[in-house]
């Protein structure tokens, strides 16, 4: 178990490296700065204008007074009026998604598909540093369609963008509380998978229906025909020893 945690750390810390360096190339690309910095200017030219501060909190807003209360009422009405900016905010919030959904993948595509595909026994570069491999439960080498479900459908789309979704929509003011609702189930989910089962899986592994193992002490086998003729060759090797 600390060899995959120790795994997972490094493994994650160079997804983040990688996937950052990729969203900030595709923020330039799109010109994400642009559309940010015509929401902030608007923000700062209602703020002066009606004498607030639209970049409160609501538990800062429901301590207002009611004067000053109702001039950010005004002032968010005039804001929210503006289609400039109502355009530049919705072209960030979509641009958000768009650039860490692309930027997430590359990462994964490239340190948990391509480098394990190379390495093979689905061997990722904190794996290999720390002796630890995946295969299938049936002990047989983990394939490139099992690794694309384990990394892309577990890994990426349901284990990673689905939280990255919600915290966005909850950043930008767009979901309410069945975000944090959804966020706390999958941990939950998450946990108790990992608990529960026998081998620890998380919910990528039983998606894919692979194990994590010591590359070390397990035997991986090539293919089914391989690990049936090494089952028969034990079994003989058993009745040999055994006594008349």
């Amino acid at each position: 178990m600390w060899k995959r945690i120790s795994a997972y750390l490094f493994d994650m810390i160079l997804l983040g490296i990688v996937a950052v360096l990729c969203m900030l190339g595709l923020s330039a690309l799109v010109g994400y700065d642009g559309y940010s910095e015509t929401v902030n200017t608007a923000y700062d030219t209602y703020s002066e204008k009606y004498g607030v501060d639209l970049r409160i909190s609501t538990e800062e807003y429901e301590k207002l007074d009611e004067e000053t209360r109702a001039r950010t009422d005004e002032a968010l009405n005039a804001l929210n009026s503006d289609a400039q900016s109502r355009k530049a905010l919705n072209m960030m919030m979509q641009l958000s998604i768009l650039i860490a959904s692309f930027g997430l993948l590359f990462g994964f595509v490239l340190l948990e598909f391509i480098v394990p595909m190379l390495f093979k026994n689905g061997q990722t570069l904190g794996k290999k540093i720390f002796g630890i491999a995946v295969m299938h439960t049936s002990f047989i080498k983990i394939s490139g369609p099992m690794l694309f479900a384990r990394t892309i459908l577990g890994k990426f789309a349901i284990e990673t963008m689905v939280p990255v979704y919600i915290v966005v929509m909850m950043f930008f003011g767009a979901i309410g509380v069945v975000g944090p609702a959804i966020l706390i189930l999958l941990c939950v989910l998450q946990a108790a998978v990992m608990i529960f089962t026998n081998t620890n899986s998380a919910i990528h592994d039983l998606l894919s229906k692979t194990v994590t193992v010591d590359f070390a002490s397990q035997k991986i086998f090539e293919n089914e025909k391989e690990l049936i003729a090494w089952k028969e060759k034990m079994h003989a090797e058993k009745v040999q020893k055994q006594a008349y």
